[in-house]
């Protein structure tokens, strides 16, 4: 199903702007590149810390250190 929408020029410009940046044939092609790339999942950086500390270090001795006297938790 085809649907004609209305755009102003502020809104024009910045499908011009994403046609041009991804080098897309159409302004579709443009949004469906923009909006599939803000819905894909985010990289984990879950665990990316490690190469930083020597190996052999539990979760504990590297927290240890990590919270104050005075802290509740």
């Amino acid at each position: 199903m085809i649907t004609t929408i209305q755009v102003d020029e502020q809104l024009l410009l910045l499908l011009k702007k994403l046609k041009e940046e991804y080098r897309a044939q159409s302004y579709r092609e443009a949004l469906m590149t923009g909006v599939s790339q803000l819905l894909k999942p985010k990289i984990s950086l879950a665990g990316s810390l490690k190469k930083h500390f020597p190996k052999g270090l539990s979760r504990e001795e590297i927290l240890k250190d990590l919270r104050d006297k005075n802290d509740r938790f």
